[in-house]
């Protein structure tokens, strides 16, 4: 639910925040690996060479990522918890770190090197939609708004700000919120999308609970939205919520 009566919120918030500091986990003692664990893992990245991702499952592309963070041990037990822990891969490289660092066996060079790939997933969907047009590439920009915003344990709003091509030339979150609530000011959407020369935008917002349907205050703000864009000469092409599984969008639904 967007809640547009709190009061000062970030302007423009970093895609990516700074990565915890590298800290080596702890390591039993002794020189070379033990050879059981040797053999394993050249048969893991044996079957990642052949087959692919499609050849192993979660845990063990999860205990692929985890080689270079813990070199000295077996990651297979907590490549296990992991998965246990949050359900799936997708949902372990996006956990928080707090959460994360929760579990026993987890230290600073692992959740660094979760984030890392979290991060390169971020900028790979990022750069399908960046210098093309959104409207036509539209599959793109939900695969990029879910990758961004859907596991995320509190509400994120975000502008993508479009030309009058509707190419995108910037993608801001503009407000961090609670677990069912973020502010949002029209004045300052409006406000930083003078400043780019923006002709068109699409808001997106996420519902950490899952459900993407829109409550009454996320339809009024984005009415309001519209009111001043218009006013401004700026298309708002739509509203997209995004759940954990799925998305709404406030033009296909008729909100917009």
């Amino acid at each position: 639910m967007i809640d547009h009566d709190q009061s000062h919120f970030s302007e423009t918030l970093p895609l990516f925040g700074p990565a915890p500091a590298v800290q080596a986990d702890p390591a039993p003692c002794g020189g070379k690996l033990p050879s059981y664990i040797k053999d394993h893992r050249q048969r893991l990245r044996a079957r990642f060479s052949v087959g692919g991702a499609q050849a192993m499952p979660d845990y063990e592309l999860l205990e692929l990522i985890l080689f270079r963070a813990i070199p000295r041990q077996d990651v297979k037990p907590l490549a296990h918890q992991l998965i246990t822990t949050f359900g799936d891969l997708n949902c372990v490289i996006t956990a928080p770190p707090a959460r994360l660092r929760s579990l026993p066996g987890v230290g600073d060079a692992v959740i660094t090197e979760l984030k890392l790939f979290e991060a390169c997933a971020q900028r790979m969907m990022r750069a399908r939609v960046i210098n093309r047009p959104l409207l036509s590439s539209w599959n793109a920009v939900l695969d990029y708004c879910h990758t961004t915003m859907a596991h995320r344990e509190t509400e994120q709003f975000r502008i993508l700000f479009l030309d009058r091509k509707n190419f995108l030339i910037a993608d801001e979150a503009q407000g961090e919120g609670t677990v069912d609530h973020v502010p949002v000011y029209p004045r300052e959407v409006m406000r930083r999308a003078l400043e780019l020369n923006a002709c068109a935008l699409v808001l997106v917002h996420n519902h950490p609970s899952g459900d993407p349907t829109p409550s009454q205050a996320d339809i009024i703000m984005t009415q309001t939205i519209r009111t001043v864009a218009e006013a401004l000469s700026i298309t708002l092409h739509d509203h997209i919520v995004i759940g954990k599984s799925c998305e709404l969008s406030f033009r296909s639904e008729g909100l917009l």
